[in-house]
C-alpha cells in the first residue's frame, strides 16, 4: 500500500471507531481527531495501534476544522477520510488512493456508501446546486429523475460523473488538498465537501466516485440530535448558496429549497408522521433562516 493516513474525527464515537479500525490492517496509520476530549475512552483505541495518532481539537469544532486538523499534522503522501460508522476495508483504502496517485487532475476519489439495508444512501456525491436542481430535489422528483436533482444515488457499478463527493470515506493526496485550501472552516458540518469540489472544479481538477466500491454506513451513529442536525443542514446549505451569488440568486435557491421541505412537512402531519414532520420543518427553519446552533452554541450564522 502507498504511504497513506486514514484520518477520523470523533465524537464521543469511540466505539465506532473501534469498530471501524478493527477490520482495518494494524499497520496502517490512524489519527483520531476528537472533538470530545476523550469522554469516552477513544485515545486509548487508537494508541493501542502501531502508527494510531490522537489529536485533541479542544472541542466543539466541527468535522471540517478537524478534519483539516488530522491533514496538516499528518506526514504521509496520502490522506483517507472516513466516518466513524462507515466500514472501508484495505482494499477500498488502496484503491481509492490508487485513483488519486495515478491521475494529477483527481482532487479527491470516494467510496460509494450504503446503508444498513444494503442500498445506496443518497448524498455520495451530487451537483452543482441550480434552480432547477433545488425544486427537482426538495419535490422528491430526484426518485424519478436521479441525475436532475443536487443529491446522487447511484446504482451499483454506475458510470456516474458528479461535481462532488462525500468526505465519508474520501482519498486524497495531502500536498493537493491543502493546495486547494483543504476544507472550507466556515462550515461546520454538511456542504464543506461541497465547496471543496467547487473549489477543485476552479482549478480545473475534477473529483470520481467509485460506485464499484460499496462501503457500510451506519449514517448517525455520531453527532449531534437529529432535529439539530437537520437544521444545521439547512443552514449550511444556505451558507454555501450565498457564496458567489447575487442575494437574489441565493433567496430564489433557498426558497426553491424550503418550499419543497414545507410541503413535505404538511404532507407528514397530515400522515401523522409528527418525527419526519418536525425533520422537515427543521430544515426549512435552517435553510431560510441561515442560522443552526448545536448544544445551545450558535455554529452557523449567516
Amino acid at each position: 500500500m502507498r504511504d497513506v493516513e486514514l484520518v477520523l474525527v470523533s465524537y464521543r464515537s469511540g466505539q465506532q471507531i473501534a469498530g471501524l479500525l478493527a477490520g482495518l490492517p494494524p499497520s496502517l496509520p490512524v489519527v483520531v481527531v476528537d472533538n470530545a476530549g476523550d469522554s469516552d475512552g477513544v485515545r486509548a483505541v487508537v494508541e493501542a495501534r502501531p502508527g494510531g495518532r490522537y489529536v485533541d481539537s479542544g472541542g466543539g469544532k466541527g468535522f471540517a476544522k478537524a478534519a483539516n486538523m488530522g491533514a496538516r499534522t499528518s506526514t504521509h503522501e496520502f490522506i483517507v477520510f472516513g466516518n466513524p460508522d462507515s466500514r472501508p476495508t484495505a482494499e477500498v483504502v488502496e484503491a481509492l488512493v490508487e485513483d488519486v496517485a495515478t491521475d494529477p487532475t483527481c482532487a479527491a476519489s470516494a467510496a460509494t456508501m450504503v446503508g444498513v439495508d444494503g442500498n445506496v444512501e443518497l448524498g455520495v456525491g451530487g451537483w452543482e446546486p441550480t434552480v432547477r436542481r433545488a425544486l427537482v430535489h426538495s419535490a422528491g422528483l430526484h426518485k424519478l429523475l436521479p441525475r436532475a436533482g443536487v443529491y446522487a444515488r447511484p446504482r451499483p457499478g454506475e458510470d456516474l460523473p458528479v461535481d462532488w463527493t462525500t468526505g465519508a470515506c474520501m482519498a486524497v493526496r495531502r500536498s493537493t488538498f491543502l493546495d486547494l485550501g483543504a476544507f472550507d472552516e466556515s462550515f461546520y458540518v454538511y456542504n464543506e465537501d461541497m465547496a471543496f469540489g467547487r473549489t477543485a472544479r476552479a482549478q480545473g481538477m475534477h473529483e470520481k466516485l467509485r460506485t464499484d466500491l460499496l462501503v457500510p454506513h451506519s449514517a448517525g451513529g455520531s453527532g449531534a440530535p437529529s432535529l439539530e442536525m437537520l437544521r444545521l443542514r439547512g443552514a449550511s446549505m444556505s451558507r454555501y448558496l450565498s457564496r458567489d451569488r447575487s442575494p437574489a440568486a441565493h433567496r430564489l435557491l433557498t426558497a426553491a429549497l424550503a418550499s419543497g421541505y414545507a410541503v413535505r412537512t404538511v404532507q407528514r402531519r397530515l400522515m401523522r408522521q409528527h418525527d419526519l414532520a418536525d425533520q422537515h420543518w427543521a430544515y426549512v427553519k435552517g435553510v431560510t433562516t441561515g442560522r443552526a446552533s448545536v448544544a445551545g452554541t450558535v455554529v452557523v450564522s449567516r
